[in-house]
């Protein structure tokens, strides 16, 4: 994985009226080190939609975590061309930290809308976002490995949210 970059498996207590599972807590110190979280956020994201590319320049930490659906979620480091490729979803919970430094987006995947709440580590400043954008087909996102691996097709070409891996 990128540089801060962490996902890690949540812990689900079902029983016989459903269940309980701990989102995040302020005394996972391996995980959250010292972030301190300031906002949560709810996303709604229809099936087969992209939202990316885009990146926070002023420390901003994204703490993601999947309820319905499935998504991916990628980062991309324009330095070393490194992409981190992570699919997620309500059949298995786990929370994703993307540091706001590299490019990040998503993807639902499948026929199902997703529904995703984030935590973040910056107050939103509606007169100044802390958000620089760039499109989802932006012919410049070109990695030169994704999760570290040099042998994907999809290596040395402008990363393709709709590419079909399976072929």
């Amino acid at each position: 994985m990128l540089d801060g970059v962490k996902v890690i498996d949540l812990k689900v207590f079902p029983d016989e009226r459903g269940s309980f599972t701990e989102i995040i807590r302020g005394d996972w110190n391996d995980f959250l080190g010292e972030d301190k979280l300031l906002q949560s956020n709810l996303a709604i994201i229809f099936p087969n939609i992209v939202k990316a590319w885009h990146k926070h320049e002023q420390g901003q930490i994204d703490y993601c975590i999947i309820i319905k659906g499935t998504m991916k979620i990628c980062a991309y480091d324009e330095t070393s061309g490194e992409l981190n490729e992570i699919v997620v979803s309500d059949k298995k919970l786990q929370i994703v930290r993307i540091p706001g430094k590299y490019w990040h987006g998503l993807k639902t995947l499948g026929d199902e809308t997703a529904t995703m709440v984030y935590f973040v580590t910056k107050l939103y400043d509606y007169k100044n976002p802390d958000e620089l954008r760039r499109k989802y087909d932006d012919p410049k996102v070109i990695p030169k490995s994704i999760n570290g691996k040099t042998k994907d097709p999809r290596i040395g070409k402008p990363w393709d949210w709709y590419a079909d891996i399976n072929k």
